[in-house]
Parts: C-alpha cells; sequence; structure tokens
C-alpha cells in the first residue's frame, strides 16, 4: 500500500491532532481524506476520533481530606501527597490485596503502598464511618463521599469501596436552557459519567435561582450527602431521605401528597414500582428530573422495568391498507402513551452528551429510522457547544484517556473504488482496541494505517 497526497477530489479538514501534527488539539474532529492505492484502487474514507481532557476544568468542592480520615494514617499521607488526587475517583480496601486508587481519566487502578489490607484496618474505617445501611452503603456526614461495602457470607465486612463525591459547578451550563422549557428530564448513562453530580447541580439552581419548589428524593444520601442536614451544594431545595431502597417509590408520592413540590428530583430509577410513581408524578403535573443506568436510549426501550419512563412498548397489529401504506409488516411495535419524560439525555461522557425529544426519537427508532438529536459539548476553552439538528449515531460509544492528543475513539466509513465498483464499509473501535495491540502514541498511525491495509488486501 502506498500513502500519497490527498486527492484533488478529496477534502481534508483537520482541526484534531491524532498524529502529532502541527495543530491545536480541540475535543471532538471529523475529517474525510482520499488516499491512492496500488493503481486503479484508491479509497475515500471518513474518521470521527474524540478525546477528552481527564480532569474536570470547572470549579470542584469534594472535602478530600474527611475521606481521608477514615483510611489508615500511611495510605492518608500517601493519597494526601499525590499530584493527582484532585482526579481521584475512588479507594479500594480489599482483605488481603494490596490498597488500590482509581482516578478520573485512567484506566485501572494504582497501588497506593505495598503491604496487604488487614482486618483491622478495615474494622477502623467501619468505626470511622459508622453503620452501613442494608444496602451497604454508608457516608460520612456533611460531605457526599460514599462508602460501599462488601461482605461475606457471615456478615463481616471484607472489602470497602471509598468514592469521592464532589461538589462540581458550571455542568449546569450543558442543559441550562431546557430547563426553561419546564419539561421533565432524564439521564442515562454509564456508572461514573456524572449523572448525580448534574441533578445535584439543577436543583440548587432551580431552587435558588428559578425559586421553584423542589423536593429531592434522596434514596442513598448521594445527592444530599450524609447525615440529617443537607449538603450545600443543593441550594435551598428541600431533602427527603429513603430509609430503605425498596421504599422509594413511596417517599416519592409522600412527597407529591404531602409537601407540595414543583418539582421532584430522583436518582437511579431501577425498578418497575418506581416507574409508575415517576408516571403518576408527571401526570399530576409536576416537573421530574431523573437518571437510570444504560447508556442509550434504545436501553432504555428494551427493558420491560423501564420502558414506561418513555412511554412504553407494545405490539400492534395493522389492517392490511395501513401495512401497504407504511410498507412493513402486519404486527409492529409502537409506543403505547405519552413518555414521562420529555427530554432524555444520553451522557456519553461528562462533556459530550445527546438530547433526545423523548417521543420522536422513540417513534423513529421503532420505524428503524434515524431520529434527530441535539449534541451538546464543552471545546476546549471549556465553552458549551450545541450542535442542532444532527443524525443520532447510536455506535459512537465515546472513550476518554489520560493526555490530550491520543485518540479516545474512532469510527471508520470507508468507500473503496476498484474496477469491479464501489464497496462500503465501516469500522467502529475504541482505546480498548489499541490497548489491547499496545498501540503507544507514537504508533497510533501505524496501527490505523494497517488496518486499511488488511481491508484492501482482501480486494
Amino acid at each position: 500500500m502506498v500513502v500519497g497526497k490527498p486527492l484533488a477530489a478529496g477534502r481534508l479538514s483537520i482541526s484534531w491532532n491524532p498524529w502529532n501534527l502541527n495543530v491545536k488539539p480541540i475535543p471532538l474532529a471529523t475529517f474525510n481524506f482520499a488516499l491512492r492505492l496500488q493503481p486503479p484502487t484508491y479509497l475515500n474514507f471518513h474518521v470521527r476520533a474524540s478525546c477528552f481532557p481527564a480532569s474536570s476544568p470547572l470549579p470542584q468542592n469534594d472535602d478530600l481530606q474527611a475521606l481521608l480520615q477514615i483510611l489508615p494514617s500511611d495510605l492518608h499521607d500517601n493519597l494526601l501527597n499525590e499530584p493527582d488526587r484532585a482526579q481521584l475517583l475512588e479507594v479500594i480496601l480489599d482483605l488481603g490485596r494490596l490498597p488500590e486508587a482509581r482516578y478520573l481519566g485512567k484506566e485501572g487502578g494504582q497501588y497506593i503502598r505495598e503491604s496487604e489490607v488487614t482486618v483491622k484496618e478495615l474494622e477502623y474505617a467501619r468505626q470511622a464511618v459508622g453503620e452501613f445501611g442494608r444496602d451497604n452503603r454508608a457516608g460520612i456526614e456533611g460531605t457526599l463521599h460514599r462508602i460501599s461495602a462488601i461482605r461475606s457470607r457471615k456478615g463481616g465486612i471484607v472489602g470497602l469501596t471509598c468514592r469521592v463525591g464532589r461538589a462540581v459547578s458550571g455542568q449546569i451550563n450543558m442543559v441550562y436552557d431546557l430547563l426553561q422549557y419546564w419539561k421533565s428530564i432524564l439521564f442515562v448513562g454509564r456508572p461514573g459519567v456524572g449523572k448525580t453530580t448534574v441533578i445535584r447541580e439543577i436543583a440548587r439552581v432551580l431552587s435558588d435561582e428559578f425559586h421553584k419548589r423542589v423536593v429531592i428524593v434522596d434514596t442513598s444520601n448521594e445527592i444530599g450527602g450524609d447525615g440529617n442536614i443537607p449538603h450545600a451544594a443543593i441550594g435551598s431545595a428541600r431533602r427527603m431521605q429513603v430509609p430503605e431502597p425498596s421504599m422509594q417509590h413511596r417517599v416519592m408520592l409522600e412527597a407529591v401528597e404531602n409537601h407540595m413540590p414543583q418539582v421532584i428530583i430522583v436518582d437511579e430509577i431501577g425498578t418497575e414500582a418506581e416507574a409508575h410513581a415517576c408516571r403518576s408524578i408527571a401526570e399530576r403535573g409536576i416537573m421530574l428530573i431523573g437518571t437510570a443506568h444504560g447508556q442509550q436510549l434504545e436501553n432504555i426501550m428494551k427493558n420491560p422495568t423501564l420502558s414506561d419512563l418513555i412511554g412504553g412498548i407494545g405490539a400492534v397489529t395493522l389492517g392490511d391498507a395501513e401495512a401497504r401504506a407504511r410498507n412493513c409488516q402486519k404486527t409492529i411495535l409502537e409506543r403505547k402513551a405519552p413518555p414521562t419524560f420529555d427530554f432524555l439525555i444520553e451522557m456519553r461522557d461528562r462533556y459530550y452528551w445527546l438530547t433526545h425529544q423523548t417521543d420522536k426519537s422513540v417513534d423513529m427508532l421503532l420505524r428503524g429510522k434515524i431520529p434527530q438529536v441535539e449534541v451538546r459539548k464543552r471545546d476546549e476553552k471549556c465553552k458549551v457547544v450545541i450542535e442542532k439538528s444532527k443524525p443520532y449515531d447510536k455506535l459512537w460509544l465515546c472513550r476518554r484517556d489520560n493526555e490530550w492528543g491520543r485518540i479516545g475513539s474512532m469510527t471508520l466509513r470507508l468507500r473503496l473504488f476498484t474496477e469491479t465498483g464501489i464497496q462500503r464499509h465501516k469500522i467502529v473501535f475504541d482505546r480498548r482496541d489499541m490497548d489491547k495491540n499496545n498501540v503507544s502514541r507514537d504508533t497510533e498511525l501505524v496501527y490505523f494505517v494497517s488496518i486499511l491495509t488488511r481491508m484492501t488486501q482482501k480486494h
């Protein structure tokens, strides 16, 4: 394969620097160009690559010292002197294993010391935290940190996950315009992407700036922090604690019946009873802000427990004339009712979101069409950029890395022109593919070209 200059017919527009080119990096870029192969074959390809900064450029308040106090003194000192402590995500203490720290933007963990965790150290941490709930979670009073326990069959604690809770200011800018529509919003995304952080700041803005009556249904005290006095990060919003996770739906309805809220905020909607409670609340004209685990809209559509949040999915039998008019089968899937949440936001990453108008997107996907979405992201100056009417790309899963200038994910759309005609191909791969093959920064281009070489050799 001979790589030459871009063809005149091709368009070369590089605004990001995946291979150390002399241009300024930005979080997301798309470019098209053509490569000349062995004559008379040549190749057009479209590359979409992404990368995000590891550290948050937004102001944070993490009360890290309070979390470190529950750890053994040597771990406390090691983490306090760690230069990347501002990106600390969680500390893992497992009995008989080396203690481990995990950081934002870094794959895997980092051992904090060379000696193993003992029973005495786990007991010290448990006494410093206090009693754990039935969900094996506990907190530190006045902070947003969460400590989760792993127990043995006899009930003893054999592991702790100490997760750092941060109040981040500025994330509200990503959805500030949507709040003014007074419509319900559901956030979905993988764990750790920042869903709870966003709804915490939404609670503060709606209560302090919009002067709405906001009630937070706080199942594990993650939104308002541990203790009877809620954290200042939620502003003047009121907080109702939930004795047990299984009672969350009851507390949601109790909040509506007893406290006259204009907004209900609930985290981690996960059961059918909670989904039905959300619908009941929305039908009373109350704005709902919620989160659910799932990376994409289709995850909610295919989940029979949560599908009621987006209107529910049911089978419908069409008449012969209607089936011919639609050019489809007689039995199809359709949305059963108006969605509980008017907007659904896919948090692909902390700074890259896709916004759906729920009813339109669900209907389009059920008919096998591609819906239009809004892309919300931050540029290199941390300013919010909103791109309207973009085709929904459900295959692109964003990956983050620990520095600028490395490929986070890539989508290749290829058109191979040969003597026999045009052949189209699409490849999607991310950082994990490169890591498996020990691809470094210096060899990313070689790895990329090798993929194209293997494809062209087949033809």
